[in-house]
Formats: C-alpha cells, sequence, structure tokens
C-alpha cells in the first residue's frame, strides 16, 4: 500500500511540473487578470445585489472562469493519449505498412506520431501545444478545443464590463466633477458610493486587462476556427499536411492516382461526434479508427511511408562552411536571417564547420535536415535535425548536379 501511495505522489508531481512552464504561466495569468479584473469591476461599479441584471453578470463571470479552467486543466493534465510502449499490430503481416519507433520500441499505430517534446507517440496527434505543455490528441482534443471557444466568450464578457466601467466613470467625472463619483447602470444609481474611486491605477488595471481581453479573443478565436474546420472533417492539423505533401507528390511524379483521405466519415455531423460526446470520452480506442468506403485502416500509414520514401530521395547534401551556435535568431548571420527564423518549436541545429547535414525541407534562409553523424544515418540511428540558417552551409559538389531541392524550397522562391 504504502508503494502504491508513493507512485500515486510521484505520478501527480510529474503532472504538477507541467505548470512550471512559460506557457501554462503565461495562459493562467492572462486568465486569473481578466476574471479578476472583470469582478472587481463588477463589484465596485455593477454591484450584483443591486439588480437581477447585475447578479446574473456576477454569476455568469464565475461560471466563465469555471468552465474555462476545467477545460484548460482537462486538456493538460488528462493528456492526448500515448501509444502503450511496445505496441505492434494484431496480425504480425500489418506491420509492413507502419512506422517503427525506437524510441518508444513500438510500432506507430494508425494516426499516431512522436512527439519530441512528450518523448511518446502520442495517438491521433494533432500538435504540442506550448500553452498546455502538453499535446493535443486523442483523449484531450474535445477539453482542448471547448476551452478556444470559452476563452474568447469569456473574455467578450469581461471586454464589454471594461469598456462600460471605464466609459461610466470617465463620463461621470467629466459631468459631475472630478470630487463626485455617482453610477448610473441600467437607468439606476447605486447608493452608498463605491469605496475606492475610480482613480488613474483602476483606469490603467482596467485599460490592461481590457487589452488582453480583446488580444485572446482575436488570437484564441482564430485557433478555435481553424480547430473546427479540421474537426469537422475527422482530421488533425497534421494530418492536413499528410494530404497535401500527398497531392504535391502525385503532382510532382505525375502519377495516375488519387489519395483520398480515409478518416472522412463525409458528414460534418458523423466526423463531430468523433471528438465530442455526451460522456466526454472520445469513441474507439485510439488505434483503430472507423474509415470511409473504399479505404482501409492503412490507407494513411501508406501514404506516410511513400512520402519518408521520397523525402530522402528528393533531399540534398549540405557541407557546413561556417559554425552556427543553433541560437534561435542568430545576429551575426544577416538581418534577413535574424528576421525570417522559423516560427516553429522545432529545435535549431548547433553545426561545426567540416560536417555534414541532409536537408529535407527549408524556407528561403533557412533550412531543415539531420546530421550526418555516420554511415547509420539512413537507418535512423544516431540523428540529430533541425533549423539552420542555410549561409552556413554549401550544397556538396556530388549532389549540386541534380538540382534538387529540399521539400517546400522551390514553392518559396
Amino acid at each position: 500500500m504504502g508503494t502504491f501511495c508513493s507512485v500515486i505522489k510521484f505520478e501527480n508531481l510529474q503532472e504538477l511540473k507541467r505548470l512550471c512552464h512559460w506557457g501554462p504561466i503565461i495562459a493562467l495569468g492572462v486568465i486569473a487578470i481578466c476574471s479578476t479584473m472583470a469582478m472587481i469591476d463588477s463589484v465596485l461599479w455593477y454591484w450584483p445585489l443591486h439588480t437581477t441584471g447585475g447578479s446574473v453578470n456576477f454569476i455568469m463571470l464565475i461560471n466563465w472562469t469555471i468552465m474555462i479552467l476545467y477545460n484548460y486543466f482537462n486538456a493538460m493534465f488528462v493528456g492526448p493519449g500515448f501509444v502503450p510502449l511496445g505496441w505492434k499490430p494484431e496480425n504480425s503481416q500489418d506491420s509492413m505498412y507502419l512506422q517503427y519507433c525506437k524510441v518508444c520500441q513500438a510500432y506507430k499505430a494508425p494516426r499516431s506520431h512522436h512527439c519530441r517534446k512528450c518523448n511518446r507517440c502520442v495517438m491521433k496527434m494533432d500538435h504540442h501545444c506550448p500553452w498546455i505543455n502538453n499535446c493535443c490528441g486523442y483523449q484531450n482534443h474535445a477539453s482542448f478545443t471547448l476551452f478556444l471557444l470559452l476563452a474568447p466568450l469569456g473574455c467578450i464578457h469581461a471586454a464589454f464590463i471594461f469598456i462600460m466601467t471605464m466609459y461610466t466613470q470617465l463620463y461621470n467625472r467629466l459631468s459631475f466633477g472630478w470630487n463626485t463619483v455617482r453610477i448610473d447602470m441600467s437607468a439606476a444609481r447605486r447608493d452608498p458610493l463605491p469605496l475606492v474611486p475610480f482613480g488613474l491605477a483602476a483606469f490603467a488595471a482596467t485599460l490592461f486587462a481590457l487589452g488582453l481581453a480583446i488580444g485572446t479573443t482575436i488570437a484564441v478565436g482564430m485557433l478555435f476556427f481553424i480547430q473546427m474546420k479540421i474537426v469537422l472533417r475527422n482530421k488533425t492539423s497534421i494530418e492536413s499536411w499528410i494530404e497535401e505533401k500527398a497531392k504535391d507528390r502525385i503532382q510532382y511524379y505525375q502519377l495516375d492516382e488519387v489519395f483520398v483521405f480515409p478518416y472522412d466519415l463525409g458528414s460534418r455531423w458523423k466526423n463531430f461526434k468523433q471528438v465530442f460526446t455526451w460522456s466526454g470520452v472520445p469513441e474507439g480506442d485510439g488505434l483503430e479508427w472507423p474509415i470511409r468506403e473504399g479505404c482501409h485502416q492503412y490507407t494513411l500509414t501508406i501514404e506516410q511511408l511513400k512520402q519518408k520514401a521520397d523525402k530522402r530521395v528528393r533531399s540534398v547534401r549540405y557541407k557546413v562552411i561556417e559554425d552556427y551556435s543553433g541560437a534561435c535568431c542568430p545576429l551575426n548571420k544577416g538581418i534577413k536571417t535574424f528576421f525570417t527564423s522559423p516560427c516553429t518549436e522545432e529545435p535549431r541545429i548547433r553545426l561545426q564547420k567540416g560536417e555534414f547535414i541532409l536537408a529535407t525541407r527549408g524556407l528561403r534562409y533557412w533550412l531543415y535536415g539531420d546530421k550526418l553523424l555516420d554511415d547509420s544515418f539512413i537507418e535512423g540511428v544516431s540523428r540529430m535535425r533541425g533549423w539552420f540558417p542555410r549561409n552556413c552551409v554549401e550544397k556538396c559538389p556530388c549532389d549540386a548536379e541534380t538540382n534538387q531541392a529540399p521539400e517546400g524550397e522551390k514553392k518559396n522562391r
């Protein structure tokens, strides 16, 4: 019993460490500031017990905060769900359609991907979100999407309170003088007067909270729109990218084939129910999925294997001609390189003059690739990969004759 309790405490401690990251700190800070300021303004200026509207307003503020935090912590602590260590398909012959993860010592189940941040293969991985310091995937996709919906709605409500607070207080001061503060809301005046006058500090705090509320509404609202778009198609962000690359591959080689995304069930409502359920528990086991007619469980994984082989063929070998420290925005590599640093959490890779690297994709001033540490690179052993400045490398003479370019480079020219 003692050992069992110690394991539980250890696991809880490990989960609580997720809060010690800049993403949750900023996210929870914004939620705390907007919620607290909205409640303070409501208590001081729109007294909840004065009118029925004031009571409803205050209850709604509390309700927004509870629902936002509930879904936020659900997304963070429940997590996306991981492919069991050592997992393999029941039919051993199906393993030929799957990629093998040497870190997890398991095959990658359909729709799963390995996350370098979590260091596990994530079921139905959408992306790794720094704001929850966890992946968004099979088990927490619904909670994450609901958080993206509720946060803007709560911020809109809070922003309305902030605007009305500043307007009412400034209007009353201009109308009745700086020494007279009368609060008028819903054609009713509060009596007695507020205990705390609306001074410069209160105005600055309300204005700051208003800026946070508006910024959150726009930024998180756009993320919600993107998430709902892919949910209604029963896709993830990664799968949308795989589908685009499938079309590019077919067009590039002028193949007589059509890629059909296997998990779009043909109905937005059916796709919606794959993520949102009344019980809150997503359908399925995260390893096998309902598919549309004409496809099978490994349609997507077969396409991934084709893209992986194609990437190896179209990759380009470079030689490092200048050291690179691995800095996110290196000042010593040029102004254009500094300001066009890839906006992603993908790592930068440190380079030393004389090393070789295999670039698989690139931007105008940056490349992404794998450092060639030994001859076993092709088998996936001893690999280091990340972004690096283009002006630190030059194409190897043996590859220059092929006139190939890393994936994505041609589109950016």
